[in-house]
């Protein structure tokens, strides 16, 4: 019920509507109830097709989409095969104005962010197309994906992002990635800053970056800098680490740029375990090295590059939201689907942001924005509540014994104001 008044709220159907590549498949309830019936399965918590079982009979879904029941699971099994890679450029673009709307609605005004590029692995476990046998670490030897995404770093939301195959992430690939996350930005930003591990390090995406006018940090691992031994330093002297710097031009770089780097001491610890002693004594520190074209200190830079590390919780919990779940043994299929789950992902997060904003006035809302979507979901979506039929009305009653009704009640309370609020600024 709260979701139907935030997409109401952003007036989602009708964005759905005009944004949306409808497939060749015609269907009874049409696209949107469609699509957003696979949303609403996965906002409550599932990622399987087939649990529509379970919510088939489901009386509040029924009432949303004004059916008796909801289609048969093999219903939504046909609506997506009938998807692809059309049907998932259309579902980025619809993401790119709810974005715009979301940050409106929620007082969200930044000019400098901070974008995070990051590849996971999704193991398959079939014979589905694309699949490859790359870098997985936990099923070494197995096929896989290899999907490409960009997280915004402060309301830690999904922006841009793609599923491919099993393959190691190309330069020229990282280049496109880089290029094109200027058409999802909101209009309020500014000043883009880019991070992004070893992988995506090259002199494309170096370039790419210049080109649009981004800051950035990539994490190395290709280069080799020659840092001068006189201009280590420690910011203090508690600090164990030492920070460098140096301006340095790769073989096949079009022009020279920076390169900061962090070296610690090895632990005598580690050198002991070394089953075979080395030949020749090597250097005693380990080293992290970084191309970026931040100004101020090195180690200010690394300390900016060392907050990307949230970037891995949040794809950790977009994986259990359904990212991990592989419906089709078509590719292009799965393509389509791996954008509806991060909608579902990214409603998420502004219907967590919206119950911040409300947390001023309740005290169990506040701070939930920075709390995981299944802490969010026993909050505000987990309550017992059963529907009554009276005077042609349906009603939904909530437990008055349970402590998080009130904070629930207040919460709805907000999203009608805003509603209203919304509804007056069309008619001025």
């Amino acid at each position: 019920m709260g979701l139907t008044k935030v997409l109401d709220l952003f007036d989602f159907e009708k964005h759905f509507n005009e944004g949306y590549h409808a497939p060749s498949r015609e269907t009874q309830l049409g696209d949107y109830a469609m699509v957003m019936g696979l949303v609403m399965l996965l906002f409550i918590g599932f990622n399987r097709i087939w649990h529509f079982v379970y919510l088939r009979l489901e009386p509040m879904l029924c009432g949303i989409f004004s059916v008796d029941k909801l289609p048969a699971s093999s219903a939504y099994w046909r609506y997506l095969d009938s998807l692809g890679i059309n049907q998932a450029q259309s579902l980025l673009r619809i993401m790119s104005r709810l974005r715009e709307l979301a940050w409106k609605r929620c007082g969200i005004q930044y000019s400098h962010i901070a974008i995070d590029i990051d590849a996971t692995v999704e193991t398959i476990y079939g014979d589905q197309e694309s699949g490859r046998v790359g870098h997985n670490p936990k099923h070494r030897g197995k096929k896989g994906y290899r999907p490409i995404l960009c997280f915004i770093e402060q309301p830690r939301e999904y922006l841009y992002g793609k599923l491919r195959k099993g393959e190691t992430v190309s330069g020229e690939e990282t280049a496109k990635v880089i290029r094109i996350i200027k058409d999802h930005l909101p209009s309020c930003v500014q000043k883009v800053l880019l991070r992004a591990d070893a992988e995506f390090m090259s002199w494309n995406s170096v370039d790419a970056a210049l080109d649009e006018g981004y800051d950035f940090i990539f994490s190395n691992k290709q280069c080799e800098p020659l840092f001068d031994p006189k201009t280590w330093y420690r910011p203090s002297r508690k600090e164990e680490a030492e920070f460098n710097g140096c301006m340095y031009q790769p073989t096949g770089w079009g022009q020279a740029c920076r390169f900061v780097a962090m070296r610690l001491p090895k632990k005598p610890e580690e050198i002991k375990s070394q089953p075979q002693q080395e030949l020749f004594e090597k250097d005693p520190y380990t080293y992290r090295i970084f191309c970026a074209n931040l100004n101020g200190k090195a180690h200010e830079a690394i300390e900016r590059y060392d907050k990307r590390a949230d970037a891995e919780n949040l794809i950790g919990e977009a994986k259990q939201e359904g990212l991990a779940a592989i419906p089709s043994g078509k590719f292009k299929n799965n393509y389509a689907f791996f954008q509806i789950v991060l909608l579902a992902y990214n409603l998420w997060r502004y219907f967590k942001l919206l119950a911040g904003c409300c947390g001023k006035k309740v005290k169990i809302l506040s701070g939930i924005a920075d709390n995981k979507i299944r802490i969010g979901r026993l909050i505000l979506l987990m309550i017992g509540a059963k529907l009554v039929k009276s005077g042609n009305r349906d009603r939904v009653k909530y437990s008055i014994r349970d402590t998080r009704t009130p904070a629930l009640l207040l919460f709805y309370e907000f999203l009608d104001h805003l509603r209203f609020k919304k509804i007056q600024e069309c008619k001025a």
